[in-house]
């Protein structure tokens, strides 16, 4: 068969790097079967061109995953194949295993799949390809049970990606950058012909079990991890790929919390430090986890740069409501401080519409955030997906003003009446903040912090152009002349920057006369700095480099 595996457009951003699952999914496909993948967020097709590629490439099951907010796009690209070919469609994802009945057609709308996959689909999608190749799908496939409690995949024998053998441009940011910016990068020393973006998973599971939040459902409580030596494979497969195509490598750890067992992550990041395995990478962590010193140091020198933080709220009525009070708000300051001493910054994310949010919910969490070094924050508002707790206490109280709001997916756009301000003005609230954080003002004091803090050009461009990026999560920029005018507004930033890199760049001729127009393939950064500290510490020189303490 000729299977495709289609990611739907996100509805959101769509120049987002291209989704982890269906590469797995491609490895566990038994043999003697050929798999395309589509991601609709890296790709764009309408539903006419998804249509003419299934039909001219004789594509015999299409294969979808998707969250909430993907569901409408999901929808709407599988009614326009079911109604132009005989090609049987499988579902899954956490969207289909909240509400399974609701592609089959059980729920009163068009039926959009012919079978559904419930749950996590290591186990169960050989035996969906199986069947569709003799033509007897199920409806629904799930993983086994054992006294009520489901049998979930070990990560025991994790399949790593071939990702030698794959086109990896749509993982390259560098395809986005404009010419006349890359000669601009490589005159400041910037000599990379690639930047490659890779997802890299090493566990699943949350035991925290937030009232919003899908992940306990979907991946469970129980924290299973990949063996350490399996993903430092994974990881030097990349970086020797990378130095190959002169690219630089960046790696996002999609486990929705990397450090939910500190223990196991010193033990990996030691491992990459051990094996020349480091790279720069970006994770999901709690705040709560955020305060252990040598795990700070450990994650510096692998490589670590920019961390998630879902902080939620400066407000602990809310986190409690929320079942968040883990995050304590007087502590989110000095744990973001402990983060930059080391040259590492946050990720943060906020959301708002939650129970003791009232007006001027935003000026209040932005004031908090100047106080914190320059990190990039991230503003939605509260969102009940289906089969959640939150979901089913505003049901019961008569709350949802859209109870299946992904079927007319409006992002930034409230589903349910919040219940210390109105719809309108919670809306109003995130466009305040996101307006404010990604002001040229607030790229000016970064650039500001940066410079006063003695942060070299690369911190110094690493978080420009982070911030450009982060903006168009809910600003568009999706043509030329809105770069142009977004570069424009930040004349002052670009100018500092070209200085310091113009700075950076001679001193490095004069030090390292051959080696300035090299790009640096070092495997592991060197160990990091505190902030006013003129040198590491012999011992935390061995405690990072031996490898032996766990502790």
């Amino acid at each position: 068969m000729h299977i495709l595996l289609y990611v739907p457009d996100n509805e959101v951003a769509r120049n987002f790097i291209p989704q982890l699952w269906p590469f797995l999914l491609q490895r566990l496909t038994p043999e003697g079967h050929q798999v395309t993948i589509i991601d609709g967020n890296a790709t764009h097709y309408s539903a006419r061109e998804l249509v003419d590629f299934i039909v001219q490439n004789r594509v015999d099951l299409v294969g979808m995953g998707f969250m909430t907010r993907m569901a409408q796009s999901a929808y709407r690209m599988a009614a326009a194949i079911r109604q132009e070919t005989p090609v049987s469609i499988v579902m899954g994802g956490p969207h289909v295993t909240e509400v399974p009945d609701e592609p089959l057609g059980l729920t009163g709308h068009p039926q959009y799949a012919d079978a559904v996959v419930v749950g996590e689909a290591d186990e169960t999608w050989p035996q969906v390809v199986r069947d569709a190749a003799l033509h007897q799908l199920q409806k629904v496939y799930q993983s086994a049970t054992v006294n009520g409690g489901i049998v979930r995949p070990t990560l025991n024998n994790y399949p790593i990606v071939d990702w030698e053998k794959l086109d990896l441009a749509l993982f390259n940011l560098m395809r986005y950058v404009p010419p006349y910016v890359k000669k601009l990068l490589r005159y400041l020393g910037f000599n990379y012909d690639n930047v490659y973006a890779i997802p890299v998973e090493s566990g699943r599971g949350c035991p925290y079990g937030c009232e919003f939040c899908t992940v306990t459902s979907f991946f469970g409580k129980q924290i299973r991890f990949r063996d350490n030596q399996n993903v430092i494979a994974e990881l030097l497969r990349l970086k020797a790929m990378a130095k190959q195509n002169n690219g630089l490598l960046m790696v996002f750890f999609v486990d929705d919390n990397f450090a939910v067992n500190r223990q196991r992550l010193k033990s990996l990041l030691r491992d990459m430090l051990r094996h020349d395995a480091c790279v720069p990478w970006t994770g999901q962590i709690s705040m709560n986890l955020l305060g252990d010193e040598e795990l700070l140091q450990l994650i510096a020198a692998s490589g670590g740069r920019w961390i998630f933080a879902g902080l939620e709220s400066v407000n602990s009525k809310s986190l409690k409501e929320a079942h968040k009070d883990f995050n304590k708000p007087d502590e989110y300051k000095a744990i973001l401080n402990g983060l930059a001493k080391y040259n590492l910054y946050a990720i943060t994310s906020f959301i708002y519409g939650m129970e003791a949010d009232e007006p001027g919910v935003s000026q209040k969490t932005i004031q908090e955030v100047a106080t914190w070094p320059p990190g990039l924050p991230v503003f939605g508002l509260l969102t009940p997906y289906p089969a959640t707790p939150l979901y089913d206490r505003l049901r019961d109280s008569g709350r949802l003003t859209r109870p299946e709001h992904w079927l007319d997916f409006q992002a930034f756009k409230a589903a349910f009446l919040p219940k210390g301000l109105s719809a309108d003005e919670a809306e109003a609230e995130i466009r305040h903040s996101w307006t404010h954080c990604y002001a040229p003002a607030a790229f000016r004091n970064a650039q500001r912090w940066l410079l006063e803090n003695h942060k070299s050009f690369g911190y110094q461009l690493m978080h420009f152009v982070a911030r450009l990026l982060f903006r168009g999560i809910y600003f568009p920029q999706m043509n030329r002349w809105a770069w142009i005018k977004l570069l424009a507004q930040n004349v002052h930033t670009i100018g500092s920057l070209v200085r310091c890199g113009w700075r950076a760049q001679r001193k490095k001729k004069k030090a390292y006369p051959q080696a300035a127009s090299v790009p640096d393939h070092s495997p592991c950064l060197p160990i990091p700095t505190p902030l006013n500290a003129q040198e590491p510490t012999e011992e935390w020189k061995g405690r990072v480099r031996d490898g032996m303490r766990v502790g």
